[in-house]
């Protein structure tokens, strides 16, 4: 194929395990087992064993150190012909919608028929570190080249230095946690509490309702005991949001455990191919990606922006695609907290806002109704890599669905990223 040519990429298959909230129903499972279940699922779904595919992407924003080449580990331990090349891409919670972003270029580009994109987090498995201190310590003692060296080199150590180092979930360049700084986004962009339970409640609503209706049948595979997210709760009320203590400011704060997403296991992905390949394999064309943009934001000096990125990464890409924000059948923003979507939202609705952040244009409100239809990351939860996979999932089953139309989608993610997609039917 002419490189000049641009083909079409379509959306074929789509899979993950259910989601878990840390340290519950996957505790005891790391990265890999949970990639390679997700991927098995996939492959008994669409008949892909012993297919060679054209590659697979993924990655995990959590990894191990044995958990450098994760994704072709992870193949080499499903039925996929061995020869299926693969590799690991990181854009914090932007890893598995980018990762789809790589793989449908390579078949945009002719370069590649068909691939997997995907994505991995495991917080129970979280890596532990040793102090600085006792690591050059160690390397230094293994240098040593008698006993007594290594003894004298160990005899530095104080009891202070053997404290472990446990990941820190917070921006490096502010010291702030994603939730700090949404605390921030709350205040700056006057988003109250009441207005944030109320949001977090209708997606556990309409997630259980998706549940209920068999909207999930075919896109989970049970994993480890669990058939459905743990994260659930479908006898949330208004009331009972209304009795969480705040879980950042205590003092001033309105986020809180109900309204952000918790610390999460899972894994998705999803199964990407040309038109000419989908045909040639029997499996259905659900829809299509047409359009995808990426942005970053200042968020040092402006601490209420972290999670804004999205914003000017929609702007671009719907003047790319020549399209109004109106323009679309169904909404994925996701919901890393309901204050994160809420500014959105109101960024959009309001010319001095728009302005003020930086946007060409104020792109207008949305129909709220066709936003997150059948629940999102605060009702499924958020394992970091694996929402691009799972959001992208649901947006191309509504789009096949109905049988036509757009959706837009909007993922952000830390360090003042963001990342945009448009699938269409």
């Amino acid at each position: 194929m002419k490189s000049d040519t641009i083909r079409k990429v379509a959306i074929v298959g789509y899979n993950r395990i259910p989601f878990a909230r840390a340290n519950t129903a996957y505790a005891n499972v790391g990265n890999k087992e949970m990639m390679t279940a997700a991927l098995n699922g996939l492959i008994d779904k669409y008949h892909l064993k012993g297919k060679l595919l054209g590659e697979v992407a993924g990655g995990a924003v959590i990894k191990h150190t044995y958990d450098n080449n994760l994704i072709r580990e992870c193949v080499m331990k499903t039925s996929l012909d061995p020869a299926t090349p693969a590799c690991d891409l990181q854009q914090a919670c932007d890893t598995g919608i980018e990762s789809a972003v790589y793989i449908a270029n390579k078949i945009a580009l002719g370069q590649i028929d068909s691939g997997i994109a995907g994505g991995v987090d495991s917080i129970s498995d979280m890596p532990i570190a040793v102090s600085e201190k006792l690591r050059k310590i160690l390397l230094e003692a293994r240098q040593a080249k008698s006993l007594g060296g290594k003894i004298k080199t160990f005899l530095k150590l104080r009891p202070s230095d053997l404290s472990p180092l446990v990941p820190k979930n917070e921006e490096s360049q502010t010291g702030l946690s994603m939730g700090g700084h949404t605390e921030i986004t709350a205040k700056h962009y006057k988003i109250s509490r009441e207005e944030q339970d109320e949001f977090a409640l209708k997606s556990h609503l309409n997630m259980a309702k998706a549940y209920d209706e068999g909207f999930f049948d075919d896109m989970i595979t049970p994993f480890n005991g669990l058939e459905k997210d743990n994260n659930l709760r479908r006898d949330s009320t208004i009331e009972k949001l209304a009795k969480l203590k705040p879980a950042f400011d205590k003092v001033n704060g309105t986020l809180t455990a109900g309204n952000s997403t918790p610390l999460t296991d899972g894994a998705s992905c999803i199964l990407l191919a040309s038109e000419e390949w989908a045909k040639e394999n029997g499996l259905p064309i659900l829809a299509y990606i047409t359009f995808a943009e990426i942005a970053a934001i200042e968020y040092v000096k402006n601490q209420q922006n972290l999670l804004l990125a999205p914003l000017f990464a929609v702007s671009r890409m719907l003047e790319k695609a020549g399209l109004n924000l109106q323009d679309f059948d169904y909404y994925e923003i996701h919901e890393a907290f309901a204050a994160q979507v809420l500014a959105t939202l109101k960024i959009w609705e309001s010319p001095k806002l728009s302005e003020s952040i930086g946007l060409k244009k104020t792109l207008g409100a949305i129909d709220r109704e066709k936003l997150n239809v059948k629940g999102s990351s605060l009702a499924a939860a958020h394992p970091f890599a694996a929402t691009g996979g799972r959001i992208i999932g649901v947006m191309a089953k509504l789009l096949n669905e109905k049988g036509s139309g757009k959706g837009l989608i909007s993922i952000c993610a830390a360090g003042g990223q963001g990342v945009t997609m448009i699938i269409e039917k």
